[in-house]
């Protein structure tokens, strides 16, 4: 019998893992709490509580690897302190029990200088909110004695990426041929990392032992401006080039005073006012994986929004 692989959460990073998995004829076990995931005969569905310790013995047994792809119940720093840890420390004790090794996607938001090209070897200690939670989960992870890989992207584009910035908030507005608004500025280059790329890399590590207790950049093309990154999808849909403006950050930074969901938004501003760029070069020639090209990866992204309807 063929190894088994666990998923657990079936967002675009969740789904897209569970997917390649399963195309490579491995046996893919996907927990959400609804159920859900892709339908396939190698996918099997459960619906369990990732963050009850209680219920990933069984759910865990014979996996030779877990990819813990959750996240939290809304974009603020307490919700993730609330709910991450205690969901990481669950999945790595269970998990460390299992003997299997424990594969995170990750952000560039634990980077305390975004200001310089960010490479794997670059610090990873920023402090305070939603930054501050994910340093503190990359800590928990280097310092349990389960095997972990954690794999870096940038912003999220491609087939099921929703709440993106290059996600719900675009590419419908560009196939439609509305005005397309962004934040911070349109004109400052800004990595941007499409999830199939993601997914894959996180697939190699498990394979991987050797990438183990380690931290990698998922395999991301050059940074792109936001106007550049409408552009590409302008041109995989065949349609007129939209009108493009930009959201300020004082602006953003003045109705945070009013709505906490801005507030939290504003947070990270800084990732769009100024140049924000990974560099994966280690990471494509440890993992031996290269970025999709930006128009086949464009072009796919398209097809799904498309046939979303």
């Amino acid at each position: 019998m063929s190894e088994l692989y666990v998923v657990t959460g079936a967002g675009p990073v969740g789904w897209n893992v569970a997917e390649q998995l399963a195309g490579q004829g491995k046996r893919v076990r996907v927990l959400t709490r609804s159920g859900s995931g892709p339908e396939h005969p190698l996918v099997d569905r459960m619906s369990v509580d990732v963050s009850n310790a209680a219920l990933l013995g069984e759910a865990f047994a014979g996996a030779s690897a877990v990819f813990h792809c959750i996240h939290g119940s809304a974009y603020t720093a307490e919700a993730w302190q609330r709910e991450l840890p205690r969901a990481e420390e669950a999945v790595l004790a269970a998990a460390g029990e299992a003997g299997a090794v424990v594969v995170f996607p990750e952000s560039l938001y634990s980077y305390s200088r975004p200001d310089a090209v960010m490479a794997e070897d670059s610090p990873r200690d920023a402090r305070g909110g939603k930054r501050g939670v994910r340093t503190a989960l990359l800590k928990a992870r280097a310092a349990s004695p389960t095997n972990t890989v954690s794999v870096v992207a940038g912003d999220f584009f491609g087939p099921r990426v929703l709440a993106s910035h290059a996600g719900e908030r675009m590419v419908p507005a560009v196939l439609a041929g509305k005005r397309v608004l962004v934040v911070g500025s349109a004109d400052q280059p800004h990595s941007f990392t499409y999830v199939p790329d993601l997914a894959a890399a996180m697939i190699r590590a498990a394979e991987t032992p050797s990438a183990w207790n380690r931290v990698w950049h998922a395999p991301t093309g050059p940074a792109l401006t936001q106007r550049q990154l409408a552009s590409a999808f302008t041109e995989a849909g065949g349609v007129p080039v939209p009108k493009l403006g930009a959201v300020p950050g004082w602006f953003l930074r003045a109705m945070g005073l009013f709505s906490s969901g801005t507030r939290e938004l504003a947070e990270m501003l800084y990732q769009f006012e100024r140049p924000f760029v990974m560099d994966s070069q280690a990471s494509e020639a440890g993992l031996r994986l290269h970025p999709t090209p930006l128009p086949e990866a464009a072009a796919a992204t398209v097809a799904w929004w498309r046939a979303r309807g």
